[in-house]
């Protein structure tokens, strides 16, 4: 597996950056509120742009190997995600996601990936879509919370959403922001597999009124290896008029799932 590919697909678990709000409230200043009312404050506080332009800087660590990187991001909600990676300025991969397709190619290696989530969701150890990859960008719950029925309570200067019926193949939890009802984290864990997808979010920035993370923990367990990536965003524009150029070079090789 090409570590810098696995950077720019593990990036796609995670988001947007100038006031920064930190997650400091203390626990006893918490008002205790309905379950219902936690959920509805979240999605009161969805992402209302159409698109996102934004620099960043990406630092991943493995069981092996380290590196960084910068990153433009484009985002266009409910229609595309794209990423462009560079290291001392030279161009090394792109990726583009679309609600059924995700492709990508990085030239050190000359390889291509051009298919569904499978990939993606190989490498996390859960199964994503395009809806969740953008909640996460966002600082959204991966599921859809009206959907389903939670217990909530106060930890850790959170509101902790957990499901009232436990899931056979996995636990999934969210921890909510007080002050904003953005996400602090979120937690996916398949015990069978000995596998956990954690999404944290430090702080938010404001920016043209909207709340987004302005730095993203991802940490990735799967058995005994643990994947780190550490995002912090240099620049974050609002409905800037994008485009999305993608082709994959002739001669590059197809990554295999086997």
């Amino acid at each position: 597996m090409k570590q810098i590919s696995k950077i720019l697909i593990l990036i796609l678990v995670i988001t947007t950056s100038c006031k920064s709000t930190k997650n400091t409230t203390s626990e006893t200043n918490i008002d205790v509120i309905s379950t219902k009312k936690i959920i509805n404050n979240h999605y009161n506080n969805n992402f209302h742009q159409q698109t996102v332009y934004a620099r960043l800087n990406a630092k991943y660590r493995g069981k092996k190997t380290s590196a960084t990187v910068s990153i433009k991001l484009r985002l266009e909600k409910d229609k595309t995600i794209w990423m462009s990676a560079t290291k001392l300025g030279i161009p090394i991969a792109k990726v583009k996601i679309t609600p059924n397709r995700v492709m990508y190619y990085e030239k050190l290696q000359r390889t291509y990936f051009d298919g569904d989530f499978s990939l993606l969701s190989k490498w996390l150890g859960t199964e994503l879509d395009y809806e969740k990859v953008q909640n996460i960008l966002l600082g959204q719950a991966v599921l859809n919370l009206k959907k389903g029925r939670y217990n909530s309570k106060i930890d850790n200067n959170s509101y902790q959403l957990s499901p009232k019926k436990d899931n056979d193949l996995f636990g999934i939890l969210f921890f909510m922001n007080p002050d904003n009802f953005k996400l602090n984290k979120q937690e996916i864990r398949h015990p069978e597999k000995k596998q956990l997808l954690s999404v944290s979010y430090p702080n938010y920035n404001e920016i043209k009124g909207e709340q987004f993370p302005k730095k993203i923990t991802i940490r990735a367990t799967d058995n005994k290896n643990i994947t780190t990536i550490n995002i912090e965003y240099r620049s974050v524009e609002f409905n800037r008029e994008l485009t999305f150029p993608f082709s994959i070079p002739k001669g590059y090789k197809e990554i295999s799932l086997k």
